[in-house]
């Protein structure tokens, strides 16, 4: 939760009005660590200007890692911040289950992780069934579940119900609060 809290704050400060930057292509493999653990993000390649003035977003040719696209700008080209935000809670989604964004080696129905893992966030059995093993006994069910809904939020089809980089940052502070 620490590397996804610091790789949190690192997109919330290219969001916020003083940067105004989307990043494009947040995934896991753009978190790097420092020996302490801290995230740092990295590879600004695909990285833009968000939309100024009264504009509601930016129009762009997709880019992007399939797999941590959100579906809207896949569709319209429509580049907005709550596209790092669903890739945002897909990067969350590999944490929970420790499983890629997607893998063709998984058996048929399980190869695309959003579309395997997200009917699981919402039921606290299944989630808690499903976990990456290797978290086992890092946690404690009130933070998984948490976790689970936050990733649920960031995934949500309807970009403007999902939260900003800010909200998520809060989120996950109160995560790491109960400990």
């Amino acid at each position: 939760m620490k590397i996804a809290l610091g790789a949190a704050r690192g997109l919330a400060f290219l969001h916020s009005t003083k940067a105004k930057v989307i990043y494009r292509d947040f995934k896991t493999y753009n978190i790097l660590l420092d020996s302490n653990y801290n995230a740092k993000i990295s590879d600004f390649g695909l990285a833009r200007d968000g939309p100024t003035d009264d504009k509601t977003h930016v129009s762009t040719r997709v880019k992007g890692t399939y797999g941590y696209t959100a579906p809207e700008y896949i569709i319209t080209g429509h580049l907005t911040a709550k596209v790092d935000v669903y890739s945002f809670g897909v990067v969350l989604l590999e944490i929970l289950f420790g499983k890629k964004a997607v893998d063709k080696n998984r058996p048929l129905g399980e190869e695309y992780l959003v579309a395997w893992a997200k009917p699981y966030l919402t039921n606290r059995h299944i989630l808690l069934r499903f976990l990456d093993p290797c978290l086992e006994g890092q946690y404690s069910i009130s933070q998984v579940l948490k976790v689970g809904t936050l990733a649920f939020q960031c995934l949500s089809a309807e970009p403007k119900s999902r939260p900003t980089m800010d909200e998520v940052v809060t989120a996950l502070e109160q995560v790491q609060e109960l400990k």
